[in-house]
């Protein structure tokens, strides 16, 4: 059995994100998954804290990504946030993390999404770890709560 991870997939395709399961299963990952897309189905989503990561699409006609990121952090969730999108420039990835995604990914060349999850879970320690030393707690709740799950 994979390494289990837990998946909010903001996306408007369930095709898409059948997909992209499917290269996550053959990398390794066994992904349980729960696909929003729109608002108040993010924001509900968002109250649980079980997730490890979320992957969102970047275009989508009931939720823009700038509001999707909006959502994640008001919310004060502190997970990886990866990008996925059938195209992507410079441009756009730049803007994209810009705007506080940790990573992107294009839907036709999923080959570099499987390191982008790695590196964003590996790195997520750290970036707690700085947040506390700062003392920013917004997100420690959230992270408290997802550990004291079952």
């Amino acid at each position: 059995m994979g390494t289990s991870l837990r998946i909010l997939m903001v996306d408007d395709s369930e095709d898409d994100v059948l997909l992209v399961l499917r290269h996550l299963c053959r990398a390794g990952y066994n992904p349980v998954y729960e696909r929003v897309d729109n608002e108040e189905a993010m924001k509900s989503a968002l109250r649980v804290p079980t997730w490890d990561l979320i992957l969102c699409d970047y275009v989508m006609p009931k939720l823009s990504l700038s509001k999707a990121l909006e959502l994640y952090h008001e919310r004060g969730v502190d997970v990886p946030f990866i990008v996925i999108s059938g195209v992507f420039g410079e441009y756009l990835a730049a803007r994209t993390i810009a705007a506080g995604a940790h990573d992107y990914s294009v839907k036709g060349d999923l080959e570099r999404l499987v390191p982008a999850i790695k590196e964003a879970l590996e790195k997520a320690p750290i970036r707690w770890d700085e947040k506390k030393k700062t003392g920013s707690t917004e997100s420690a709740s959230y992270r408290k709560q997802a550990r004291g799950r079952g």
